[in-house]
């Protein structure tokens, strides 16, 4: 999609800080981390919203979650906790209208968000 961020940084048009990379998966630091590890991890297909995905999607979404797990462990959380998220809509805080997991770690993280 040609008016999405998220799409332009896939493309390489915007740079980030790449944490992870293949053919259906991309990873990168959010430049306004909410905690210190907290990486955004989308797919490189574009879904704008949960609302929109269908039952082929199945694999990507559990493939964004397998990543998850990667980058919590290579970068040393896996014992010490971390939190998977994805919002759906603006009313519960999806700013870029593209799917994507906030993944983050290395602070307590309280329950119950927002």
């Amino acid at each position: 999609m040609s008016d999405c961020i998220f799409c332009k940084i896939i493309g390489g048009e915007i740079p980030s800080q790449v944490v992870y990379d293949d053919e259906d998966v991309f990873a990168f630091r959010d430049i306004n981390a909410q905690a210190p590890l907290h990486v955004l991890i989308i797919p490189k297909a574009h879904i704008a919203t949960i609302n929109d995905l269908e039952t082929n999607n199945a694999d990507i979404i559990g493939k964004l979650y397998l990543v998850a797990k990667k980058i919590a462990a290579d970068e040393g959380y896996t014992n010490k906790g971390y939190r998977v998220v994805m919002n759906c809509g603006e009313a519960a805080g999806q700013t870029v209208f593209h799917i994507h997991l906030h993944l983050l770690a290395g602070r307590p993280l309280d329950w119950p968000p927002g």
